[in-house]
């Protein structure tokens, strides 16, 4: 998001990969970015209080889909726009999988992923709903709660470091999250129009595995992950996170 002189905000709509890109480089002030990626740069950004995209078990859009076993993969094509399923993905298998494991980004279309490459890490409304047929899959969400018992935090709102953001715009957006809550099913039917996959899954996914609070629960998911991120050496510091 930019400040739109009038208006307060100028919304602009991406994936938050790109986003994140562009919250780097000056372009926007604000924006949903993936949680590895304000992680990386947690001394430059504040959060936004009470909005993130968390889970906490399956969450059906964030997934390993394997043609051999976990010990046999050799390559693994990369959903472009993923960045902290990857990181996920390191810290969950990186004793699994073999070294030397050749990682290909791609574009996000799990059929031709996987015809040419042993697995895929597949995130979005193309992991929703996947064929099972001939692979096994894994729901990097319900792993991880499996490892640590943890709230996973997939995305988070930030703000660039010097950016004034004023009491009304915090609340203009925690008003949106609400309007959203109440307006699910309407959102729901919106986006079955748009993707095709049908209305009980997108209900079930909206409503069941997707959290949308930031509390004590998703902080302490994200402060963890954080460490594990650091261990690994995926995140090059620890930083306490900061609020605007």
């Amino acid at each position: 998001m930019k400040r739109a002189s009038g208006a307060g905000l100028e919304i602009k709509t991406d994936s938050p990969a790109r986003l994140a890109d562009q919250l780097s480089s000056g372009k926007l002030d604000m924006a949903m970015i993936p949680a590895i990626e304000y992680l990386k740069q947690a001394d430059r950004f504040r959060l936004l209080p009470n909005v993130s995209i968390s889970s906490r078990n399956k969450v059906e859009t964030v997934l390993l889909v394997s043609k051999v076993p976990l010990n046999a993969i050799r390559s693994l094509a990369l959903d472009n726009r993923s960045r902290t399923s990857i990181a996920l993905f390191r810290i969950l298998y990186s004793n699994v999988i073999p070294q030397g494991l050749k990682l290909v980004r791609q574009d996000p279309d799990p059929e031709k992923m996987l015809n040419q490459h042993d697995a895929a890490l597949i995130i979005g409304d193309q992991a929703l709903g996947i064929s099972k047929e001939g692979v096994s899959i894994y729901d990097l969400s319900e792993e991880g709660l499996k490892r640590t018992g943890k709230t996973f935090v997939h995305a988070v709102i930030a703000v660039r470091e010097g950016i004034k953001v004023e009491s009304r715009i915090i609340q203009t957006l925690l008003d949106a999250k609400q309007e959203g809550l109440q307006n699910l099913d309407m959102i729901v039917q919106a986006q079955a129009n748009k993707t095709g996959h049908p209305v009980f899954l997108l209900r079930d996914y909206l409503k069941n595995k997707i959290r949308y609070d930031f509390g004590e629960e998703e902080m302490e998911g994200l402060m963890h992950f954080q460490s594990l991120c650091h261990e690994f050496g995926l995140v090059p510091k620890k930083f306490p996170l900061r609020f605007v």
